[in-house]
Parts: structure tokens; C-alpha cells; sequence
């Protein structure tokens, strides 16, 4: 999992916009540690092939999530519907 993923369940959280049964950082912890996921760093390369990504996507973290599978060659899980649209995830995408 990319390590932006964490940013934006917590920012959802703080917005209002998801509620999480157990406080954010505990639910983070027990999210990963069980379920075998690791949070994978994001780097400045990382950062840099997000930029350059083709534009279907506007949103950078969903654009640093892409690269960081890219990077890590790692498979993808999303329900978004933009993902499918990079050629880069072909065979990476999970549905």
C-alpha cells in the first residue's frame, strides 16, 4: 500500500467523510500489521513518474498511489474507474 493511502484515510477522517471504528493511528496499525500489507515509502523518484503520468487523473495522490505500484511493481487494488486508463498498470490492476 502506498504510504499516501494513509494520508488520505486520515484526511477523510478529519473532513467527516468516513468514520473509523478505533482512533486513527490505532486503526492504521491494526489495519496493516494482521493483514500482512505493507506501507511502501514514497520516494522522490516515486513523486517525480507520478508528475509524468498521462492526465487522466487529476487527483495527486491517486497519481502517487499509480507510481508508487509502478515503482515497487506491486499489484493494484482501487475501485476507480480512471485506473484502468493507464496502460502502465496493465496486468497490475486488481479488480
Amino acid at each position: 500500500m502506498s504510504a499516501i493511502s494513509s494520508f488520505e484515510v486520515i484526511y477523510l477522517v478529519k473532513l467527516r467523510r468516513i468514520e473509523l471504528p478505533l482512533p486513527t493511528q490505532e486503526w492504521l496499525r491494526e489495519a496493516l500489521a494482521p493483514s500482512g500489507i505493507e506501507s511502501l515509502s514514497i520516494t522522490a523518484e516515486i513523486a517525480a513518474a507520478s508528475a509524468e503520468l498521462p492526465e487522466y487523473h487529476k487527483d495527486p495522490a491517486d497519481r502517487i498511489i499509480i507510481a508508487t505500484a509502478l515503482a515497487y511493481n506491486a499489484k493494484l487494488a482501487s475501485v476507480d474507474g480512471l485506473f484502468p486508463l493507464y496502460s502502465e498498470l496493465a496486468g497490475r490492476l486488481l479488480s
